[in-house]
C-alpha cells in the first residue's frame, strides 16, 4: 500500500500521488499516461490529477496493477 509520507515531490497536489517505493516499471504510464509519467529519476509521477469517470477508472486500474503498491488515492 502507498504511503502518502512518502510521496514523491514531483507528483501534482491533489488525492492521487506516486511514493518512494516505485520501482519505475512504467505500467502506470502506459495504463494511463494523461495521469501518470516517468520523471528525470525514474519514478512515476501523477502529472495531473485524474478528474473524469474514466480517468478514474484509468488511475483506479494503474493502482490495481502497480506490482509494488507505489500508487496512491489517499493523499491531499
Amino acid at each position: 500500500m502507498a504511503d502518502k509520507t512518502s510521496r514523491l515531490a514531483g507528483n501534482a497536489a491533489g488525492k492521487w500521488y506516486v511514493d518512494s517505493s516505485c520501482i519505475g516499471c512504467g505500467l502506470c504510464s502506459s495504463t494511463a499516461p494523461d495521469i501518470f509519467t516517468l520523471g528525470d529519476e525514474g519514478q512515476a509521477l501523477v502529472i495531473r490529477q485524474p478528474q473524469t469517470a474514466s480517468e478514474i477508472e484509468l488511475a483506479t486500474q494503474a493502482l490495481n496493477d502497480c506490482p509494488v503498491q507505489s500508487i496512491g488515492n489517499d493523499g491531499e
